[in-house]
């Protein structure tokens, strides 16, 4: 039975939780995505603008409540601990360090906007596009930003907060130690979340080995303070500035509502990262590497020191001994 559960804490090892979890989330969020995803054909008939963008939002809401459903039970039945040790310890330093991501997310699109466009890669073509006939752009602009709010919210709940802390559990071993585990997990789950990106449009190796890099970028926030505030900012106003105020395709989608500015893309695909977006460009690693020093700068400058967090690779406190004997007594 070792194989199967971790005897001293009374919960499966690492391997069987990632799995049932998983399991829960594609079941509950397939579950959800076929209840709302009916409405969306039946609006727009085979697709428009307006279905795909109901679609999407309906489906990114239906992932954060599914994946969000699957951590609780998985809190409570297979990690034994608190839903807010994933990464929620909502106090004032938590949303200062989500306003330090975002802002950081929003400064690193920028930056290629800005360099793409004074190498003149890029020329924008128009401003305040609803990205709907008839729509004022007021209302065109809500539904990527409910999209990118919730998909920032799950994907790093999901990738940084439950995988990435049950892989450095199971990986915490003498010969790696705690700090080595956290950095395998976190490498591993960075490659996971570039694999899965591989089928998007116009996806590539390139594209598929730099969402990778980004996934380091995630994760820095996460192993230096073991909270997904950093991680999440970033991630949501990455992806929103990325594809609705620069107007670039974001992940290689496209034309998901408004977007502040609209651009026609031309330059090298090689730096710019043509259909699929800056993320298949040669300026998503520069980007990377710039944020993730950003982030261990800020880290240092609010805790006083920066550096892969042990704790991340740390399994809940077993059940006291007494405890553990009262629930073992028969009833008298």
């Amino acid at each position: 039975m070792w194989i199967f559960v971790e005897r001293e804490r009374r919960r499966p090892r690492a391997f069987w939780r990632l799995l049932v979890q998983f399991s829960v989330f594609f079941l509950l969020s397939a579950f959800g995505v076929l209840l709302v995803g009916t409405p969306a054909v039946l609006l727009g008939g085979t697709s428009t603008a307006a279905a795909d963008a109901f679609f999407y939002m309906s489906t990114s809401i239906v992932s954060l409540l599914t994946l969000f459903a699957s951590l609780a039970l998985a809190a409570r039945f297979l990690d034994r601990r608190r839903f807010r040790d994933y990464g929620f310890n909502l106090d004032r330093g938590w949303f200062l360090d989500l306003g330090f991501g975002a802002l950081l997310g929003a400064a690193l699109m920028a930056g290629i906007f800005l360099v793409q466009l004074a190498f003149g890669w890029i020329t924008v073509t128009g401003t305040f596009d609803s990205g709907f006939e008839g729509v004022p752009f007021a209302i065109g602009i809500l539904p990527p930003l409910v999209i990118f709010l919730c998909v920032g919210v799950w994907e790093e709940s999901f990738s940084r907060g439950y995988q990435l802390k049950n892989i450095a559990e199971g990986l915490n071993y003498p010969a790696l130690g705690p700090k080595g585990a956290v950095i395998a997990a976190w490498i591993i789950t960075s490659a996971v979340f570039g694999l899965l990106h591989l089928g998007n449009p116009n996806a590539s190796l390139l594209s598929s080995f730099n969402i990778a890099l980004a996934g380091i970028l995630l994760g820095v926030g996460y192993v230096l303070t073991g909270e997904l505030a950093i991680p999440i900012g970033i991630h949501i106003t990455w992806n929103f500035f990325q594809g609705n105020v620069f107007g670039f395709p974001v992940s290689g989608l496209t034309g998901i509502g408004g977007s502040f500015v609209t651009v026609e893309q031309g330059g090298p695909d090689l730096w710019t990262g043509g259909e699929f977006g800056p993320e298949a460009g040669l300026l998503d690693p520069i980007a990377v590497a710039l944020g993730s020093l950003a982030i261990f700068l800020w880290v240092r400058l609010r805790q006083g020191r920066a550096g892969i967090l042990a704790a991340v690779a740390e399994p809940p406190k077993a059940p006291e001994p007494s405890v553990r004997r009262a629930e073992s007594r028969p009833d008298s």
